[in-house]
């Protein structure tokens, strides 16, 4: 036993710690889309004007007889996106394009996971707060945040939730 005597006993407890995502329901997206779809097909300021939307694999897409129609159906599809808490700063819309049959149509991808660009903003902005003690680091497309102060963490929390960085922000796995 004596060689055990210099050992620290006992169970290894780390610091308090959160994850920063930035994540999609992809479930709640296609039931709004589903829901904006049914709608389209049932009110009459669209009939006959050939309008859509539809989801994918590669995101959502919108179609319509004129632009001013296609801005109609994009309102009806972040209303019913934002009854659903999807955030509006998931979807990222493209160009508004022509299409054949004198139609328009645009895209609008999903942004899922946090770029390696955004992740560096986001750990510089931390770092600026001057919270003494919190810590910052990258894994993959999410951050991880620690300190040894769960106060500093929900600080940290709170400044983030303020601070705009046009993505959908989420905060998961708190640990104390």
């Amino acid at each position: 036993m004596r060689h055990l005597e210099g050992l620290r006993v006992g169970i290894f407890r780390g610091m308090p710690s959160f994850d920063v995502v930035s994540q999609i329901d992809i479930q709640e997206v296609r039931n709004a889309v589903d829901q904006a779809a049914r709608e389209v097909r049932t009110r009459y300021d669209f009939k006959d004007t050939g309008s859509e939307v539809a989801l994918d694999d590669a995101g959502i897409s919108l179609s319509s007889s004129s632009e001013d129609r296609l801005n109609a159906l994009r309102q009806v599809l972040e209303e019913k996106l934002v009854k659903r808490k999807v955030s509006l700063k998931a979807i990222s819309y493209g160009d508004v394009e022509e299409a054949s049959g004198a139609t328009v149509r645009q895209f609008a991808t999903l942004q899922s996971g946090i770029s390696s660009d955004k992740t560096k903003e986001l750990n510089k902005f931390i770092k600026t707060l001057g919270i003494k003690g919190v810590q910052s680091q990258t894994q993959g497309d999410q951050l991880r945040v620690t300190s040894k102060k769960r106060d500093h963490l929900q600080t940290v929390i709170s400044e983030l939730k303020e601070a705009d960085f046009e993505l959908a922000l989420q905060y998961e796995n708190f640990r104390d």
